[in-house]
């Protein structure tokens, strides 16, 4: 038998807002667009589809196999730099043009090209072997050979999968499961931590276990059925209650389902963006360098032309005097800063002190310098997600960590004592007769434990099976599940105090005191905490007295007018609030029989009606909310992440703007910001009130408007009227606060916020996150960092840097983000340095000798000079640093003085052009003036003198020496004398050096004379600057 399943029609997106997908969910209509397809699945038999779905798979690659070689040359020749030596080295195929060997221009292109597409080719691989890798997480599939294991991209819609407790890589629709329920964790999906409960579709509870192993034999309905078998067909709806989501986690047990979506219709991929290539903010100010550099270079060559004045064929003299001064623009600039951050990335891995860190984009480590705004998630990025129970208050007497054993003990008495006077002490009193200490205690305790919806779920250990951990009530086997983390921290300092939670059903409950003694309680009414609400209550019946009382708990600002009146509750809140703990207030209200009867009546009638029902249900609900008694304020506190306080504020002195992005509730993200020390204590917050109209975000814009050094913490919707009407002002607005919390944020909002930040302040974004549902902001932002989460590794994945830890994130910033763009800026103007001294010296060799087109050194010597003779030591400036990495950590404000992108300016690139022009000029005049009667002495004078200066002025650059920079200098400088002694035997006709003239004092104190008079000056300037006007690092390594 076969059932053909016709479901909810699959939504395909429109692209909006480059490349970004929009929507919540890939069945509803709430975000606007896109059409239905209607679709029949076949349960277990997906080749019998009539429409082909697209593949369960995973891919993070930017590139594949046959766009690899196409899209690197693409990315590498669209950018001016690239271009125009590729256009260099084309010309020399033309006989008129050519200068030298082919060698000259061809073996540098060749060499960057080759070193860039290794790296990227490294970096695809590792991308596709951790796509493979969850590609291939194993499922067991229920098929008609019985039970199968498949790799996750083999899943097809229509196979029944069997899910336990694991990362769902795909989505479901329930079939079974043995508790007829259960629990979903979407806080990697969507950043609630609230638990969903998930419910499996009615007629197959009824079914036996055995029939739904059977595919072909199983019977199953999810929208129609059609029976085959003469019995009336069956029809049950579809909810989201029944449908398990791809990039969730069952919390417990084994469900099995029928898989529905699969890879990019799955809501976890329509929630994201493709991959972008991004390009560092540090790479395009070195591309407008070398267009003003082209700019020189061709300005130059028309002065050469012109002074010649413009005789014979003057156009091929243009192009000549180009490739004649093309090092100006210097083709080993991208060789140095490529395998600079190559150099940057192997440090940030092998940081002992960020262990696990990983760079998965290693072209553009610089940009971690130069942050302006961290964009960072709250579950799981700031908090460990894992609450503890911190106060317990009940007006008189507050109870804290350190005092948790006067609760147990309370606790204890409370159920040993004769029954006499334990029904005595159950027994209802007169309001004016004061209670004792132990008698509050043990209601108030008593009430966190029943007013829930936590369900006590027992799982075999290896010794003891589920079944009988079950029936004995097993303390070692039993899990707590519950819609939210705040409500399992409650149950379980019940526990801890001595009264435990051990069964659970739809209509009873289960509590086990102290002495072993188990309390049934019959669940007469639930009310489910709701956003609107914000509160939660729960009726039941005493089964061994016959009591039947309503328990509630909720937020301060709705149970304060429920409650009896007091002085102590809006004070003690805010005492408790501003430690950073979630304050519940819960109280009771004994009813009698005919009471709760009468209500019944009338809240069966109220869900009966066809006219505004939730309207009526909610006025029957309060007639009961009235004069309750407070019995005591409970405080949970949300786990930071390690040392996340210290580096949020390193952060916050560096100059870095932090915005809280999360999917979670208002209280929560403001519990959470005041807890980090995201808001500091001094500082106010401005709750953003909930607008739909252009009006009310005009009215609250407004009202924002006057507040200053305010914190602002506004809602997803709010947030998207206000982008809608009055962009510009609220960006405006928001990038003045000193602190921004979002929450109930959509996934794609979060991409969007990143990209409204980067287009109205032009500064540079860091986004972290550790789930699937920021996977969106971290590839959006300039520099993405995942952080490895307790589920999945999505944001990992897709992100540019990965840590383990969200503290690691100071170091990586103001250690390693900041040495890599300080040294990124001096090796870039050192190359730059160096070519233009060269082509000074070309220059002034011209003008002399008749402004002729005739190379002063030839491509031998050319390619040594950027390669044999310097490269070493201009190269060892990777490792040059300014400051200890401690005193980087200690003193963040250091890093503030990189925002203003000084150390790569026009200011300072004006300033090593003119050292480079007069170290050019004394190099030459001084050969010239100096030289004696053969032309080939300049050339030795010269270019001698030309590479001393480079590794005196290398010496002058340093700030820290580090032993493998000597070996550089040492090294560059013995290969130069050897090439001296060699350079006759091996070059020939090209040799310019002559043995009996190096080994002369003549050539000696001349080239000594030179190397002076350059680099002196500049030394003398130096102290002079240190002495009155030093940095502001040296007044702390003094």
């Amino acid at each position: 038998m076969t059932d053909n399943i016709p479901l909810q029609p699959v939504r395909h997106k429109k692209r909006h807002d480059n490349k970004r997908r929009d929507g919540c969910c890939p069945w509803s209509r709430c975000c606007g667009g896109g059409d239905f397809r209607p679709r029949t699945v076949w349960l277990g038999h997906p080749e019998k589809r009539e429409q082909r779905y697209p593949r369960n798979v995973i891919n993070n690659q930017k590139y594949n196999f046959f766009t690899f070689l196409p899209g690197v040359l693409f990315n590498q020749f669209k950018y001016f730099f690239n271009l125009y030596f590729l256009l260099l080295a084309c010309s020399q195929f033309v006989n008129e043009l050519r200068l030298g060997a082919l060698y000259t221009y061809w073996v540098p292109l060749g060499f960057v090209l080759i070193i860039t597409i290794v790296r990227e080719a490294v970096e695809e691989m590792r991308c596709f072997l951790r796509d493979k890798e969850v590609n291939s997480q194993i499922y067991s599939k229920l098929s008609t050979r019985g039970t199968v294991k498949v790799k996750s991209s083999g899943i097809q819609v229509g196979d029944l999968i069997i899910v336990e407790k694991m990362y769902i890589s795909t989505f479901f629709s329930t079939v079974f499961h043995h508790k007829g329920s259960c629990f979903l964790r979407t806080d990697q999906l969507d950043g609630e931590t609230d638990w969903k409960l998930r419910l499996p579709v009615a007629c197959t509870q009824r079914l036996p276990t055995a029939a739904v192993s059977l595919v072909h034999d199983s019977f199953f309905v999810i929208k129609s059925h059609k029976r085959e078998d003469g019995d009336p067909p069956v029809n049950e709806s579809l909810s989201i209650e029944n449908t398990l989501w791809a990039s969730t986690v069952i919390a417990s047990g084994t469900v099995v389902g029928v898989v529905i979506y699969t890879g990019k219709e799955l809501r976890s991929v329509m929630n994201t963006s493709n991959p972008r290539h991004k390009i560092g903010l540090f790479d395009l100010e070195v591309n407008c360098l070398t267009k003003i550099l082209f700019g020189a270079l061709v300005v130059v060559s028309l002065v050469m032309v012109a002074l010649q004045h413009f005789a014979g064929r003057w156009y091929l003299q243009i192009f000549r005097f180009l490739l004649l001064f093309s090092n100006i623009v210097p083709i080993s600039l991208r060789v140095n800063l490529d395998m600079g951050k190559m150099v940057f990335s192997w440090m940030i891995k092998k940081d002992s002190k960020i262990p696990g860190t990983v760079v998965r984009a290693s072209t553009f480590p610089e940009q971690l310098g130069r942050i302006s705004y961290l964009l960072t998630d709250k579950t799981g990025t700031l908090t460990q997600n894992e609450m503890v129970f911190r106060r317990l208050h009940l007006g008189t007497v507050a109870y804290g960590m350190d005092s948790m054993d006067e609760v147990q003990s309370h606790v204890f008495s409370a159920y040993t004592q004769p029954p006499q006077d334990l029904q005595a002490s159950r027994a209802p009193v007169a309001t004016k007769v004061r209670k004792t200490i132990s008698s509050r205690v043990h209601e108030a305790v008593k009430a966190i434990a029943l007013v829930h919806n936590v369900t006590p779920v027992y799982e075999s250990n290896g010794v003891t099976d589920q079944a009988e951990a079950e029936m004995h009530y097993e303390d070692t086997c039993r899990v707590y599940q519950a819609s939210s983390p705040d409500e399992v921290s409650l149950v379980q300092w019940t526990e801890s105090v001595g009264l435990t939670l051990v069964g659970r059903d739809q209509s009873s409950m289960q509590l086990r005191t102290p002495s072993g003694q188990i309390l049934n309680f019959t669940i007469l009414q639930i009310f489910p905490f709701t956003y609107e609400s914000k509160r939660m209550g729960i009726i039941v019946r005493d089964e061994s007295t016959g009591e039947i009382t309503f328990y509630m708990k909720g937020a301060d600002v709705v149970m304060a007018g429920i409650v009896q009146y007091n002085d102590w509750l809006e004070e003690e809140c805010g005492n408790m609030a501003r430690e950073g703990l979630r304050v519940l207030v819960v109280a009771k209200k004994s009813l009698t029989e005919e009471q709760y009867q009468d209500f019944e009546a009338r809240y069966v009638q109220a869900k009966l009606s066809v006219h505004d029902r939730s309207l009526k249900v909610a006025t029957v609900i309060e007639s009961l909310e009235m004069e309750m008694e407070l019995l005591c304020l409970t405080g949970v506190e949300d786990q930071l992440q390690a040392d996340v306080r210290p580096t949020l504020e390193i952060l916050r002195n560096a100059g870095i703007k932090v915005w809280m992005l999360t999917g979670d509730k208002l209280e929560t993200a403001t519990c959470t910001a005041k807890n980090a020390h995201l808001v500091t204590r001094n500082q106010d917050i401005h709750v953003f009130r909930p607008v739909t109209t252009r009006s009310e975000a005009h009215l609250e814009l407004n009202a924002f408007r006057r507040k200053h050094d305010c914190a602002l913490v506004i809602s997803g919707d709010s947030l998207e009227v206000c982008l809608k009407y009055y962009e510009y002002e609220f960006m405006e607005l928001a990038c003045q606060c000193p602190a921004v919390v979002c929450c109930r944020c959509a996934p794609t909002q979060k991409a969007q916020i990143v990209r409204l930040l980067q287009e109205r302040t032009g500064k540079l974004t860091c986004a972290v996150g550790d789930g699937g549902n920021d996977v969106s902001m971290i590839q959006e932002a300039d520099c993405g960092v995942g952080v490895e989460g307790k589920e999945g590794k999505q944001a990992s994945l897709a992100a540019d840097f990965s840590i383990t830890q969200f503290k690691h994130l100071g170091r990586l910033l103001m250690v390693h983000g900041r040495n890599s763009y300080k040294r990124s800026a001096a090796l870039s103007q050192f190359v730059i340095h160096r070519s233009l001294c060269i082509s000074t010296m070309q220059a002034v060799f011209s003008s002399v000798f008749y402004f002729a087109s005739v190379p002063l050194y030839q491509g031998f010597l050319i390619i040594g000079y950027s390669t044999i003779y310097t490269m070493f030591p201009v190269f060892s400036l990777v490792l040059d640093k300014d400051v200890k990495s401690e005193v980087a950590m200690l003193y963040p404000e250091l890093y503030k003085d990189l925002l203003k992108g000084r150390p790569l300016s026009f200011k300072t690139f004006l300033i090593w052009v003119l050292i480079s022009i007069y170290q050019g000029n004394i190099i030459m005049y001084g050969a010239l003036l100096l030289f004696e009667s053969e032309f080939v002495h300049i050339v030795a004078i010269s270019f001698t003198s030309l590479i001393l200066t480079e590794l005196l002025m290398v010496a002058l650059t340093v700030q820290t020496w580090h032993w493998l920079m000597i070996v550089a200098e040492l090294l560059s400088l013995a290969c130069y004398i050897a090439s001296l002694v060699f350079l006759h035997e091996f070059i020939g006709k090209y040799s310019f050096f002559y043995v009996y003239f190096i080994a002369t004092l003549s050539f000696v104190w001349k080239v000594t004379a030179i190397t002076l008079v350059s680099c002196l000056p500049l030394y003398i300037l130096k102290y002079l600057r240190r002495r009155f006007s030093p940095p502001s690092y040296s007044k702390l390594t003094s």
